[in-house]
């Protein structure tokens, strides 16, 4: 009962001092606010990146195979590199392994009736559609039996490009790859760019595998993507994929990037960003504690003759102190609920703009208000202790 009596008596209290507690409410809601809006702003952003990566299915394994010479040159021109029977063939060195996509990667001169287009060139199987998740606008992607063919797709940037040189629609018509003239057979739809695959899809033209070599003569199988059944051992399948490939390579550098890691790396550096963010918002709320315990401290100065009388009248040091405690916990608990409500509607507008999915973490809101709680305990405790260490005939002489 006594600390329903308090808490009554420390809102009448706090009611009466109207500006001052305002002030120092509004300290602590922004500290809360900073604390909660950036834990949560963080972690969206990262359930955004992850949401898009995933995206692509986490059963995936990519290799890259480069190959060097004794004194550590690279290889890549002489003819001890993968060919595409070999890349294919990687298919039975494990169980797991579901789909092979070997491709090639050019970078070579690209013009549009006449006029330079920017884009990378991309030697494909048919089986890197599927893989990797490449949706088609129109037309068709290229097929194992195109083979040597000049048949190319362009990605959506590319069809973008290609409208602005020419009011015709760029399906069946002619692009120039160096020397070579390819025909448009296929537009890709507009691709979310991942950092798993060494491509922006948007901004490439895919050929046939085949029909790369005779581009260029760098046209080298370096980067196969595979992908593997949801119960596969990626450590095993890594093992015997790099045995595979030491048999047929003696000198080379093998590396591999699985979803499954590259998802855990992300949600690590997830958890030390939102950690770095929690401690700068917290920096604002450690201002706010001080701006309550400035509050305290200053209602413990004017109502000394207040505290002397009930003293006079019996109450205990310790009813004092809990007194001006509870004042300082109520103000934090009025900003650090305002404070939550604040952060979670800036996180949510930020997601709004960015036009990410908006999804509610129920960690940065309890931390951000239990935090809000301690910094109102802590910085409330000093002034309540000078409060109940004052002198009772010196607390009625002052006025």
């Amino acid at each position: 009962m006594k600390l329903i009596e308090h808490a009554k008596e420390g809102l009448l209290n706090l009611y009466f001092s109207k500006l001052r507690s305002v002030l120092a409410l509004v300290g602590v809601l922004v500290g809360t606010a900073s604390v909660v809006a950036m834990v949560l702003g963080g972690q969206l952003a990262t359930n955004e990146a992850l949401q898009q990566f995933k995206m692509l299915g986490t059963d995936l394994l990519a290799v890259s195979v480069n190959v060097f010479s004794a004194d550590g040159t690279d290889t890549t021109e002489r003819a001890d590199t993968l060919s595409l029977s070999q890349a294919l063939d990687l298919a039975t060195a494990d169980a797991a392994i579901l789909q092979v996509a070997p491709y090639t990667q050019l970078f070579h001169p690209i013009l549009y009736n006449g006029n330079p287009v920017n884009g990378i060139i991309l030697g494909v199987t048919d089986s890197f559609a599927d893989i990797v998740k490449i949706k088609m606008q129109s037309g068709r992607f290229v097929s194992i039996f195109d083979k040597y063919e000049f048949y190319c797709v362009i990605g959506h940037d590319i069809y973008a490009a290609l409208k602005k040189i020419s009011s015709k629609e760029p399906l069946g018509q002619q692009l120039q790859i160096g020397k070579n003239i390819f025909v448009i057979i296929g537009v890709a739809d507009a691709w979310p760019e991942n950092s798993f695959v060494y491509a922006n899809i948007d901004n490439s033209i895919l050929v046939p595998i085949m029909a790369s070599t005779i581009v260029s003569k760098y046209a080298t199988i370096s980067n196969i993507i595979m992908r593997l059944s949801q119960q596969a051992e990626i450590p095993q399948v890594e093992e015997r994929v790099s045995h595979k490939i030491t048999n047929l390579l003696s000198e080379k550098q093998i590396t591999f990037r699985s979803a499954q890691e590259l998802i855990a790396k992300m949600k690590k550096q997830s958890n030390i960003l939102t950690v770095f963010l929690g401690l700068i918002g917290g920096i604002s709320l450690v201002v706010g504690g001080i701006g309550v315990m400035n509050v305290m401290l200053v209602s413990v100065f004017e109502r000394r003759r207040e505290i002397g009388i009930r003293m006079a009248v019996g109450a205990k040091r310790r009813d004092i102190g809990i007194l001006f405690l509870l004042e300082a916990i109520m103000l934090s608990l009025v900003g650090g609920t305002l404070g939550v409500l604040i952060g979670v509607l800036i996180a949510y507008v930020i997601a709004v703009i960015w036009h990410w999915q908006f999804t509610f973490f129920l960690l940065p809101p309890l931390v951000g208000f239990f935090v809000s709680v301690t910094v109102g305990i802590f910085f409330g405790s000093y002034p309540a202790y000078l409060a109940s260490r004052l002198n009772p005939i010196e607390a009625l002489r002052s006025e």
